[in-house]
């Protein structure tokens, strides 16, 4: 498998989120408790060695259930989570994105998942003004002292990268003036590349880019990146699921891209593990690459 540095780490560029272990919505209990943990156990028989998670997974159910599967860790294991939001009663996403309420999730990461310290923890931002992502730093104040907030915990040794998600490039700039940041998580698949400018930034620096949403959201019963026609047709002339297309395709953008595609099923955990050996020919990454 292809690799990429993750900080002081070097994984694989296809890895696991464990987003979809939680039920229906990311929030409580899996269908099927024993079918999650048969899939992250199953992930590290596969090789996979870098699992993205969050406490707000359920919240705790995601941690809880990487804990239970796969406590003790491997050694190469790159367990990564991120701060900056709470669950509602109701499941709702909502911003914490005070200093305090960074090192409270942290620590509380760090109990659920039994850990003394993360391979990275990734900020996630939140814009006040409806934009997802914000693509200006509408608080400099609070982001300096987010910024502060992460630089003390990988000081302290509970985490060993900061990274930051959900975010515009100037975040960004701000940040490398700061601080080293290891990784980027923002949405970005073949249909949604708005966050190109920050992949090239990333690239240019070195930094991992980790997409979310690569095959599209995972919470609209349409899916088009799987359903475009584009995707379709390639995936019957090579013999290849329409999600093994699109997360191939997604590999060819970028040497600095780590997916971490997510599942509750073993067949298809075997499924996305099997597009690290997948090498598209120059005609279909020119189709797909048109397809936006």
């Amino acid at each position: 498998m292809q690799t990429f540095t993750l900080g002081t780490r070097t994984v694989g560029r296809v890895g696991f989120g464990a987003m979809q272990l939680p039920g229906p919505g990311v929030f409580g209990p899996p269908r099927d408790h024993d079918q999650a943990i048969a899939v992250l156990r199953r992930a590290i028989e596969l090789g996979i060695d870098h699992i993205d998670t969050a406490q707000i997974y359920g919240p705790d159910v995601a941690n809880k259930l990487i804990r239970e599967a796969l406590h003790p860790y491997p050694d190469n294991l790159a367990l990564v989570s991120k701060v900056g939001g709470r669950r509602g009663d109701a499941g709702e996403w909502l911003p914490a994105q005070e200093p305090g309420d960074l090192r409270r999730q942290l620590e509380e990461n760090l109990t659920t998942l039994d850990t003394d310290r993360l391979a990275a923890v990734n900020l996630r931002v939140f814009g006040s003004d409806g934009a997802d992502p914000p693509q200006r730093v509408e608080d400099r104040e609070l982001f300096d002292d987010q910024l502060s907030a992460m630089i003390r915990a990988r000081d302290e040794g509970l985490i060993e990268g900061i990274g930051l998600s959900n975010i515009g490039v100037e975040h960004l700039q701000i940040a490398l003036d700061r601080t080293e940041i290891v990784c980027v998580q923002n949405a970005y698949n073949l249909l949604e590349r708005s966050a190109q400018p920050l992949l090239d930034l990333t690239t240019e620096r070195g930094i991992a880019f980790v997409p979310f949403f690569p095959l599209g959201s995972g919470f609209s019963p349409d899916n088009p990146v799987l359903n475009h026609a584009a995707v379709v047709a390639e995936g019957r002339r090579l013999g290849r699921t329409p999600a093994q297309i699109v997360l191939a395709w997604t590999l060819t953008v970028a040497p600095n891209v780590l997916l971490i595609p997510g599942t509750s099923s073993l067949a298809h955990l075997e499924e996305n593990t099997a597009v690290a050996e997948i090498e598209l020919d120059a005609e279909t990454t020119r189709a797909l690459d048109a397809a936006a």
